[in-house]
């Protein structure tokens, strides 16, 4: 349990948390969502991975992060309580927002990988 509670004491994997909540993302895409570094987006995300949030798998060169479904069941209660939050706080919605217009725009790891700085300003 100690565990459990450190992974979600960082605003970092709660942010990375609540744009996993809408679906399945390569690591660039959470990098550039977020606004983090490579390095940074990875050590959060191993410590997610370490507790069991969330799963990955591989896609040629890009990796796909994307909630437990089996953890989330396991521990319902707390997930609901942290989407809840999420809903109330500003950085949340303002990721989620950036993350729609990506969504709208139709983008993709191969445009991040082209032109990161293209992508951020669709989306801002």
């Amino acid at each position: 349990m100690v565990e459990l509670f450190k992974s979600i004491g960082d605003e970092n994997r709660l942010r990375i948390m609540n744009l996993l909540s809408q679906g399945e993302f390569c690591v660039c895409e959470i990098e550039m969502l977020l606004e983090m570094t490579q390095s940074n987006a990875s050590k959060h995300l191993k410590k997610l991975k370490n507790v069991g949030w969330i799963i990955s798998s591989k896609e040629a060169q890009w990796i796909h992060y994307r909630l437990n479904d089996e953890f989330i069941k396991s521990n319902h209660l707390l997930y609901d309580y942290l989407r809840e939050q999420f809903q109330k706080t500003l950085i949340y919605n303002h990721d989620l927002r950036r993350y729609l217009k990506y969504k709208d725009k139709k983008l993709n790891c191969k445009w991040i990988a082209e032109d990161k700085d293209k992508v951020l300003n669709l989306i801002k």
